[in-house]
């Protein structure tokens, strides 16, 4: 008997690597691969050939100097993750209000996102 196992596009990662260790081993440079990663794979859960992937990451890198611009893309990446959530059967518990709050304090909204992200893939990809 053959059993089929849903493979989530979300990857699991361990958020104290994707908020601390990598991004000051590569001076920051991970961020952006993380951000590119996280939208790339929201948009293959979702199976939305719509959904903003470049855009977000585009944002940050030419408009982040602006602060305003990095503000409310990471605000929305906190609610394209809770919509990714509700997408993948799991209440949507990402708030991006604190996603925001907490990204005020030494950037520990990438910790936060890191975390709801995983969710989605321990419920789709429970072996992992």
């Amino acid at each position: 008997m053959t059993t089929t196992q849903t493979i989530s596009p979300i990857q699991r990662r361990s958020p104290l690597l994707t908020w601390l260790v990598f991004p000051l081993i590569t001076l920051g440079i991970y961020f952006f691969v993380w951000y590119y990663k996280i939208h790339r794979e929201m948009a293959d859960l979702k199976r939305d050939a719509n959904a903003p992937v470049s855009g977000p990451l585009l944002v940050m890198i030419f408009l982040g100097w602006t602060g305003i611009g990095a503000l409310i893309s990471f605000w929305r990446t906190g609610s394209r993750i809770s919509e990714a959530q509700e997408s993948a059967g799991l209440e949507g518990t990402c708030k991006p209000v604190f996603g925001f709050l907490l990204n005020l304090v030494f950037g520990l909204g990438i910790l936060y996102y890191q975390l709801e992200l995983n969710k989605i893939a321990d419920r789709i990809d429970p072996q992992q």
